[in-house]
């Protein structure tokens, strides 16, 4: 039986090798052709023919022959200079045939063959700088989005005892780069992570985020008590934040099994799914400035300790999710879309809270919005032996 799958395996890579020869030079003729009708100005070139069949039918060239110049006019915006110059050819070569068909006089026909021939250069000039500024911002896209994964870097789908998920969009499409911030790291202090939003938006803030993200990587690793890695991130950005300048953030972490670690510094709670499917915001016992503001306020946050047991789920967010309105300025109800979507897979869940996300807004968010969620599988699921949990200690904060 292996023998015959071995020998069948043989069979497939030398039978179709010409077949494999002339489906790649088929694939190549494809990328060529699509290549070619992607860089043919047939919008262009249509409006070009159809003034010349109006021409034909009505033969009053001076009436419509001006608009042969909305060809190459279109072609600036839609293809390169090549395409610009082919369709200026086309408009000039199909106006100075028409004007001698109808008879137009020599200065008319003149005159309108200079200005073909003016829009033709001006529009070809316009497509030379689209064409840089499109490479400009692709380049600035490829920057955003390797500074994006260098700052927020990719949450693998299991840390530590944790299934988890990272759904992050920006409001500056441009640069795919905002001011939220989050990470998910396992420490010798257990898995930790943070979820924060940066005041401001722009540069600024993105410097704000990296400083934020690499005194928590850091200090997450050193400080075995949460508070004092919360402690480590206010130093720092008093040193280094302007008088208004703060930052939003849960701090959240799993030392040991069952339970959860919450500092809370001025974020919107995090919502905790328990396993029965009940939802329930986690505030914090005792409100707590941002961090950067803690000298404003004279003291510090508090450590809000939960249970978190089997089948439990932990999902943080920014404002850019809550404060997402709809036309009638109605904002997304996280905690009903978090119902209504919740199932054993962070993914998924994500995924459609995402979705329905961006349908209550239309289609584009207004402001940044990260969503990370956490979730520790039943025993069941990893084969481990499985510890009971009373229902009712299963859905009470």
């Amino acid at each position: 039986m292996s023998h015959t799958r071995d020998l069948g395996d043989d069979h497939w890579a030398v039978r179709p090798f010409s077949k494999r020869v002339a489906g790649a030079g088929g694939s190549a003729r494809r990328r060529v052709l699509a290549r070619l009708a992607a860089g043919t100005p047939v919008l262009p070139v249509l409006i070009v023919t159809v003034v010349v069949l109006v021409d034909l039918a009505g033969g009053a060239g001076m009436i419509w022959l001006p608009l042969l110049a909305a060809g190459p006019a279109l072609a600036a915006t839609t293809n390169g200079p090549r395409g610009v110059l082919w369709v200026g050819l086309l408009a000039v070569v199909s106006g100075l045939t028409l004007g001698i068909r109808d008879g137009m006089p020599g200065g008319e026909l003149t005159a309108v063959l200079a200005a073909l021939t003016a829009v033709t250069l001006a529009s070809g000039l316009a497509g030379v700088l689209r064409v840089r500024s499109e490479r400009v911002l692709a380049a600035v896209r490829s920057v955003a989005e390797t500074a994006q994964h260098a700052l927020l870097k990719p949450v693998p789908p299991t840390v530590g005892p944790f299934q988890a998920a990272v759904r992050y969009s920006a409001a500056a499409a441009e640069a795919r780069i905002g001011g939220d911030l989050y990470a998910l790291i396992p420490t010798p202090h257990g898995v930790r992570l943070i979820v924060g939003d940066v005041r401001g938006k722009g540069l600024p803030a993105v410097g704000t985020a990296a400083l934020v993200l690499g005194v928590f990587r850091e200090a997450a690793h050193d400080e075995p008590d949460l508070l004092a890695v919360v402690d480590r991130i206010e130093r720092s950005l008093a040193r280094n934040l302007g008088h208004d300048d703060f930052v939003t953030a849960v701090v959240a972490g799993y030392p040991r099994d069952g339970h959860l670690e919450v500092v809370n510094c001025g974020h919107a709670p995090p919502l905790l799914v328990r396993s029965c499917g009940q939802v329930t915001p986690v505030e914090p016992a005792h409100p707590s400035p941002p961090l950067g503001l803690r000298a404003l306020a004279g003291h510090g946050p508090g450590l809000h300790v939960l249970p978190f047991h089997d089948g439990d789920q932990l999902l943080l967010y920014t404002d850019g999710v809550t404060e997402a309105r709809d036309q009638e300025r109605a904002f997304y109800q996280l905690a009903d879309g978090l119902e209504r979507h919740v199932s054993h897979e962070p993914a998924r869940t994500l995924g459609a809270l995402h979705d329905e996300l961006l349908d209550h807004v239309g289609g584009r968010l207004h402001d940044d919005a990260a969503l990370l969620l956490i979730r520790k599988p039943a025993a069941s699921e990893t084969g481990m032996p499985q510890k009971v949990t009373a229902p009712e200690a299963r859905c009470a904060l």
